[in-house]
Formats: C-alpha cells, sequence, structure tokens
C-alpha cells in the first residue's frame, strides 16, 4: 500500500567514497522511512481533528513531510520527532490563518449582497470529525473525537502531544515552539473542557 511517506524524496548527504556513500545512503533512507511511517497515522489524525477535513489533512501531512525531509533530515535521529511536529504546527497554523482570512473575505461578500449563492456553506465544518472519525469505534470515542474537534487549535495541541504522543512537557514547548508555562496552560485548559464535554462518560 502506498503511503505518505514512500512519496517523498530522499536529499541526503552521503560522504566521498562511493562504497560509503552507497551504504550511508540506504542506512539513511532506511532509518528515515521508519520513521516517517513510524509518525505517518497519528500525524494524519491530528491534522483530521484540526481541519476536520481528510483531504485538506493528507495534503498538510504529506507538506510537512516534505518540509522536515528538506530541512531537518540531515539533523540526528533522537532530534527527528520534536522537529516534524513543529514544522506539522507551523502547517496547521498557516491552514487555520488562511481558512480565517477565507471566512471573512466570503461573509463580507455575502452581507454586500454580491451573490445569491450560500458562500458559507462552501466552507468546512470544524466541529465535523470527517470521514475516518466517524467511523471511530465506541460512541465515547466518537464523542472524544467531537470534543477535540471543538478545542482551540493550541489547546488541541497540547493535548495531542502530551496525552496522546507521550511528550513530556520540555519537548511539547519544543514542538510548539512556545514556554513549558504556555504548554501546562493550554494543557489544563483542554483537559478541563474536555472533562466537561465527556461526563456523561465518566
Amino acid at each position: 500500500m502506498t503511503t505518505i511517506a514512500s512519496t517523498l524524496p530522499r536529499d541526503l548527504p552521503t560522504p566521498a567514497s562511493t562504497a560509503d556513500r552507497a551504504n550511508v545512503a540506504t542506512t539513511s533512507d532506511s532509518t528515515l522511512d521508519r520513521f516517517l511511517k513510524a509518525i505517518e497515522r497519528r500525524a494524519l489524525r491530528m491534522a483530521e481533528l484540526a481541519t476536520g477535513n481528510r483531504e485538506e489533512a493528507l495534503d498538510l501531512v504529506q507538506d510537512a513531510m516534505f518540509g522536515f525531509v528538506r530541512h531537518y533530515a540531515e539533523k540526528p535521529a533522537p532530534e527527528w520527532t520534536p522537529l516534524f511536529y513543529r514544522v506539522l504546527d507551523n502547517r496547521l497554523n498557516d491552514w487555520h490563518r488562511r481558512r480565517r482570512v477565507r471566512v471573512r473575505w466570503i461573509d463580507a461578500f455575502v452581507r454586500d449582497g454580491e451573490t445569491d449563492t450560500d458562500a458559507l456553506a462552501q466552507v468546512p465544518d470544524p466541529a465535523d470529525p470527517g470521514p475516518l472519525l466517524r467511523l471511530a469505534g465506541t460512541q465515547a470515542a466518537r464523542a472524544l473525537d467531537s470534543a477535540l474537534t471543538e478545542l482551540p487549535l493550541r489547546q488541541r495541541q497540547a493535548f495531542l502531544l502530551r496525552v496522546w504522543e507521550g511528550f513530556d512537557v520540555a519537548t511539547t514547548a519544543a514542538s510548539m515552539r512556545c514556554s513549558e508555562g504556555s504548554v501546562k496552560t493550554h494543557l489544563s485548559r483542554a483537559l478541563a473542557a474536555l472533562r466537561r464535554r465527556l461526563e456523561a462518560y465518566q
């Protein structure tokens, strides 16, 4: 099965010797492939929760992987995880900024009466978990997915990185490019909101 990771180019440094170059390139490619395949499903779900749209999420994850390979593949492998999530975080933030601009423009356009169509109906519903998550297991799981989509972006990212990925505070802060105190604040607010939403399942 073709994966997002399998479509990415490889542009890694190699030593001068032909034999050494072949050995290192093979090892580096193999290690990078394993890393990208290992994070692909989690990254896709994170992006889908953020966008509410599977196609948008696929594009964002692929773009994040391209950016990661282009800028950070030469970094030591232990540093890859927070670096990849930093790139993905940037892509998600950019997507939300573009969407806010688009919604404001469409809203102004409709208010001016220059169109008879309901342009807002074309904007993806952020509360819609998307086809993948609608098929998710139990009723409680669906409720959690729905609650996650309604969290503000930074709260959702803090929750997913700390609780779902299991990152420590420092790694989460590096991935989100914010202070450790901000991570704790975002996570605390996310947990409080989720507890309220999921009280019936506790």
